[in-house]
């Protein structure tokens, strides 16, 4: 096998802010392996262990030099894992593999994996906002993109009053259209915050709460799930299915990423841990193309939940394939995950 490597540079349409800072782009690495026949392709966005396009390259050939990598996914996750790789720079790798394997099989990714190809309705985002952002980006996103639920970030800085202003602009702003609303804090709250909030929430057409607690204080969620009002999601607590086993008795369900957990390797195990423990399942996304958004809908079938929408918010998107249909992130019926890149 060939192994080469792009960095393209992603521009957001909106910028993101969340708890912990503001994104309006990165330089994301995606990874091409080559056999005489086939051709696989992944993408890896930079963050924890590796956090520029550049890193992750660097660890990926290290790796590739000294020890090569195995045409199996599960093997090569594995031996990547017991040296210390990034996660977000192996899931460029492990998301190839996936889509050579599915390519030489010729089937969708999707069939490869035994799944059907359907999912719910995604989420698309909007970042901390003021009340005057929200009255214009609210409609524009829900009108443009046609999406039936719609994420708010909140765990602003300024408090929970500045949360609670904007939330309440969002819920003005999309009852119009009908959609569903979830909140995701990104670990910004207090105990103290979380257990109000989500009081206060609970009457305000809100399904879930996503992360309430920083990683940090997870010694903490088994005081909030007692008193929960709202089912309550891990997202930066979980990287690996040990951390499902882990929290599984304060929690409500996980979020996935395959940048958090390598790939789709990881993703196959940490749906199978949480269903074990009767928690519900949801895959969401960072800051990607339609290349590991292709991905993460391949295997859209597994999940409760769907927040595959970075695509959706990029002013130039790279690769191509996927459709959004009725809230849906749909994959073609062609052989790989369907992600390709247009330039």
């Amino acid at each position: 096998m060939k192994w080469l490597y792009r960095h393209i540079e992603l521009k957001k349409k909106y910028s993101l802010r969340i708890s912990r800072g503001v994104s309006s782009g990165s330089i994301n690495l995606f990874v091409v392996v080559e056999t005489e026949n086939c051709v696989g392709i992944g993408e890896a966005a930079p963050g924890a262990g590796a956090d520029t396009a550049e890193a992750c390259e660097q660890q990926l050939k290290e790796f590739v030099e000294q020890q090569g990598i195995p045409l199996n996914p599960f093997d090569a996750w594995n031996n990547a894992h017991s040296v210390g790789i990034a996660l977000c720079a192996w899931a460029g790798v492990d998301i190839a593999l996936w889509d050579l394997l599915a390519k030489k099989s010729g089937q969708p990714l999707y069939k490869l994996l035994g799944l059907p190809n359907r999912s719910v309705p995604t989420s698309v985002t909007i970042g901390i906002s003021t009340p005057e952002i929200v009255r214009e980006r609210v409609p524009e996103l829900l009108s443009r993109t046609g999406a039936r639920n719609l994420k708010i970030k909140l765990g602003n800085p300024e408090g929970i009053e500045a949360d609670q202003a904007m939330y309440a602009e969002v819920q003005k702003m999309a009852r119009r259209f009908g959609v569903s609303l979830r909140v995701d804090a990104n670990g910004g709250w207090s105990l103290a915050d979380a257990t109000t909030m989500m009081l206060w929430l609970q009457n305000r057409d809100c399904d879930y709460i996503e992360q309430p607690l920083n990683s940090d204080s997870d010694d903490q969620l088994p005081s909030l799930f007692a008193s929960r009002k709202l089912p309550i999601f891990i997202d930066e607590s979980c990287n690996l299915s040990t951390d499902v086993a882990r929290l599984s008795d304060c929690i409500d369900g996980v979020n996935i990423k395959l940048m958090k957990c390598g790939g789709i390797t990881e993703a196959l195990r940490i749906v199978a841990t949480a269903r074990a423990h009767r928690l519900q399942t949801m895959i969401g996304c960072m800051g990607e193309s339609s290349i590991a958004i292709a991905a993460g809908a391949s295997i859209g079938a597994l999940f409760d939940h769907i927040d595959l929408d970075s695509h959706l918010n990029l002013a130039s998107d790279p690769a191509t394939g996927l459709e959004f249909e009725d809230g849906v992130v749909r994959v073609p019926e062609i052989a790989g995950h369907g992600g390709q890149l247009a330039c």
